[in-house]
């Protein structure tokens, strides 16, 4: 699978290691951001800037008006991906929330309320990162009084039904966690689909059936094939199975149709006629559902290269799906960082230099790197899988032959490394895990720049770098595709982060930089990130997988020579690196076996990579880490809400201006949202 979305790095409060004269582009317009919203359960939820977005011109402020319209109006897409009850769930709790006469200070409703928090947070009844079912925090009772006094007219009932057959229907969903406690199952010898809830699959399709069906369409000897099943829901009715195809007309047609309204109003402002091309081939994709129609859009996507406002909007990435064939709906809306691009720019220029030097075998080398930009962006707008966690780094296409063949655009999105920064700086959080004041030094000198560049070599050259051998099915990994695919990206980036071609190049100024990232990614993946995950649980998430799958790994390879070892001191574990050059050699060893992996298509291999190193947790270390984070009093998650884009007109109705208010809050974001951005019945 390709799987190149890069999820926040480590946890976000690890960074107030940054040193603010590191940054690139001027930082006093941020000053102006109170950056924490509100917290609830184990979330924060942040603000950020948009620097530079006064000094565009108008007709770039109303293409990012449009594009950003389009980015919420599939909001409810993604809801019902995640899970077929998510909607009606999200509506009931809204209603009750809106119509309940109760004392609004008992601990019931307060309870309700921040399990629509959370649900409107992880865009389900799931965990967003964990994959479990959420706790509600109220009982059954209350919310068995709530809906009973709550008009039925205003409860998504279905056709027919009353609202005791509806409760029926509805209470195991939210409160027995033996009805569908997994969103996503993407590992083990259980049927990955049948044991996931989301709802990319229904009828009870099992893995069998779905892996028959797609492998029959496949032609082997098919040197551009479209990404089989990206964009619909595979259904078994009467024993046959069907595609239902998202498009207008189609599965979430309603939603789709307002996005591409949307879109049509951008064209009128595109910058040039190449991005008003790229523009019409996605409302021309929408509108058909072809596949073919998408990969022809994602070329004309990967080679605008000149535009400076861009975005991404449709079914692009594959997490969420077991099989890492269906696409979850996302979008987010930028604009270029014109400094901050001067770093990314030396490292794509390069990029074949990288690649030709990367340890790996040369049978899986691009012997020609075609296409490769890279750039730094201030995000406008964030929707669906996007938003309200969010991503810090982007590459795309995922097709692997139009990578070969057009190349690919790789984003790092420092508004919000900007955000996370600057939430976490006095967090006390290096002071608790951190080893000594050398690694404490290194992290406050070099960790935002290095943290950085780690994300442009993933993004740039990590996911752009390699090939598959002819004849391997690009999703011949299966479920665990995900996991590698970020394996190599973070190897590729955490290989040359060590290499002095970066201090040749001028993007390092001292040799010894890197250790801020080698230190501050083996601590994460060896221990810090577990405070995401709960006591007894197994991790999940493809990209925690992956950290602790490379940091377990290297331990383990290294440890006759103790090139990482863990250290205690005053009743409390550490990590400690004693040899930084052995560490950059392991990083190369595991690069060359997971391209090895990835071009061969070796499953077996794999998976007994991702079983063995990713999934399983020290529980003794788990506790401990839990219990020294839970002193520290900070949220493990966090996220974002938009700012508000508000048109300027004169009294003919006329556009003068758009400005961006930072005032809303994250409840009335999510409210209005609901309100104004809802298009699909509760059930599809």
């Amino acid at each position: 699978m390709k799987k190149i979305i890069l999820s926040i790095m480590a946890i976000s409060v690890i960074m107030a290691c940054a040193d603010k004269d590191n940054r690139s582009g001027d930082m006093n317009e941020t000053e102006k951001v109170d950056y924490t919203v509100d917290r609830f359960a184990d979330i924060e939820i942040l603000r950020y800037d948009v620097p530079g977005f006064e000094a565009l011109s108008l007709q770039q402020k109303q293409l990012l008006f449009h594009l950003s319209e389009a980015a919420l109006m599939g909001r409810d897409i993604l809801f019902d991906q995640n899970c077929r009850y998510n909607l009606a769930v999200r509506h009931s709790l809204e209603t009750i929330r809106r119509e309940y006469k109760g004392n609004r200070d008992d601990e019931q409703f307060k309870a309700l309320e921040t399990y629509l928090k959370r649900v409107w947070f992880s865009n389900g009844i799931h965990h967003h990162y964990a994959e479990d079912k959420l706790d509600p925090g109220f009982t059954k009772e209350f919310f068995t009084g709530c809906i009973e006094e709550i008009n039925p007219s205003d409860l998504p009932l279905r056709k027919g039904q009353t609202v005791e057959q509806w409760l029926t229907e509805i209470m195991p969903v939210i409160f027995d966690p033996s009805v569908m406690p997994k969103r996503t199952v993407q590992s083990g010898d259980e049927d990955l689909l049948l044991a996931s809830a989301n709802n990319y699959y229904e009828g009870g399709v099992t893995q069998k059936e779905a892996e028959s069906f797609y492998a029959k369409m496949k032609d082997p000897n098919d040197r551009t094939p479209v990404s089989y099943g990206l964009n619909s829901r595979l259904s078994k009715e009467n024993g046959q199975l069907k595609e239902k195809v998202w498009k207008v007309g189609g599965l979430y047609g309603e939603a789709i149709e307002k996005i591409t309204e949307e879109l049509r109003k951008a064209v009128l402002f595109s910058e040039n006629e190449t991005q008003r091309a790229v523009i019409e081939k996605l409302i021309e994709y929408y509108q058909t559902g072809d596949l073919k129609t998408f990969d022809a859009y994602a070329i004309r996507w990967v080679e605008d290269v000149n535009s400076e406002v861009d975005f991404i909007n449709g079914f692009t990435e594959t997490y969420g799906d077991p099989l890492g064939m269906k696409a979850s709906w996302e979008s987010t809306v930028n604009f270029i960082n014109k400094e901050a691009t001067k770093r990314t720019k030396v490292i794509s220029d390069n990029a074949q230099w990288f690649e030709d030097h990367s340890p790996t075998d040369p049978r899986f080398k691009k012997k020609e790197v075609k296409g490769v930009t890279a750039k730094v962006i201030t995000v406008a707008m964030l929707g669906g899988d996007c938003y309200p966690a969010t991503p810090i780094g982007i590459n795309l296409p995922n097709s692997n032959w139009i990578r070969e063949q057009y190349g690919s655009k790789s984003v790092t999105i420092e508004n919000i490394t900007e955000a996370y920064d600057k939430a976490s700086q006095g967090s006390g959080f290096n002071d608790e895990f951190v080893w000594s004041e050398t690694e404490r030094a290194f992290m406050k000198k070099y960790g935002f720049i290095t943290d950085n560049l780690h994300t442009d070599l993933h993004e740039c050259l990590g996911h752009g770098s390699g090939i598959l051998l002819p004849g391997t099915d690009p999703d011949g990994l299966g479920a665990y595709s995900s996991t590698l695919e970020e394996a190599r990206a973070d190897l590729f980036a955490l290989y040359y982060l060590a290499d002095k071609k970066l201090i040749d190049l001028g993007l390092l100024d001292h040799p010894d930089a890197y250790k801020a990232e080698y230190y501050k990614y083996m601590m994460n993946g060896l221990m810090t990130q577990l405070v995401r995950i709960q006591p007894g649980k197994n991790i999940e998430e493809a990209h925690m997988r992956n950290r602790q799958l490379i940091a377990k790994w290297v331990y383990e390879k290294g440890e006759d020579k103790n090139v990482v070892s863990f250290e205690k001191r005053d009743g409390k574990t550490y990590i400690v690196i004693n040899d930084y050059d052995g560490l950059r050699v392991l990083f190369g060893m595991l690069l060359a076996e997971v391209q090895r992996i990835k071009s061969e298509g070796d499953f077996k291999a794999c998976r007994r990579l991702v079983e063995e190193y990713g999934v399983k947790i020290d529980p003794a270390l788990h506790d401990e880490v839990l219990e020294r984070y839970k002193s520290l009093r900070l949220a493990p998650y966090k996220g974002f809400i938009n700012p508000v884009m508000r048109e300027v007109k004169n009294e003919k109705g006329e556009i003068l201006d758009i400005v961006l208010d930072y005032s809303e809050g994250y409840t009335e974001q999510m409210l209005r949202y609901s309100k104004n951005y809802s298009f699909l019945p509760a059930y599809n």
